[in-house]
């Protein structure tokens, strides 16, 4: 069940990035905004799913970065929708898997995720909180260069 209501989704991007910001010091990944937000961005959605949704985007981004690498999160509105972007410069995925990596348990590379942690299911419970809120997520990647995902929500007008 979806709990809509409206939030602030430049602030809850902050609040992951507090949440794992130790988490990317460790992993020497720079965590950051495209540009500065300094006015609110209200959404209308479940802010404890997206929480979740951010939480997994972002944490697979420093599982899957590169040693003083970045990952940027962007945000901008286009008509009636919010696009959240999430961007890394990590290992990227190639192309053949990109089809089935939003799969229960599908792993790129089982070895390898194994020593990372998780069960592969964090991608198909994104994708599903996403599909609830009726909206969509999209991903773009390139071995060796980085990651994109991105998913739309619903734009709060005042």
């Amino acid at each position: 069940i979806v709990d809509k209501k409206k939030f602030d989704i430049v602030e809850l991007v902050q609040n992951v990035f507090d949440l794992i910001e130790i988490e990317s010091e460790k992993s020497n990944i720079s965590l950051v905004y495209d540009k500065n937000y300094f006015s609110p961005i209200y959404v209308f959605a479940d802010e404890e799913r997206i929480l979740q949704v951010l939480t997994n985007l972002l944490v697979n981004s420093l599982k899957y970065g590169v040693e003083g690498g970045r990952t940027e999160v962007s945000l901008a509105r286009y008509n009636d929708k919010i696009l959240v972007r999430i961007s890394d410069n990590g290992i990227g995925v190639s192309q053949e898997h990109l089809p089935r990596l939003f799969e229960r348990f599908y792993r790129v590379d089982p070895t390898r995720s194994r020593k990372k942690g998780g069960s592969g299911l964090g991608l198909s419970i994104v994708k599903h909180i996403i599909e609830a809120h009726n909206e969509n997520i999209f991903v773009e990647s390139e071995l060796s260069k980085g990651t994109t995902f991105s998913f739309t929500l619903e734009y709060f007008k005042a």
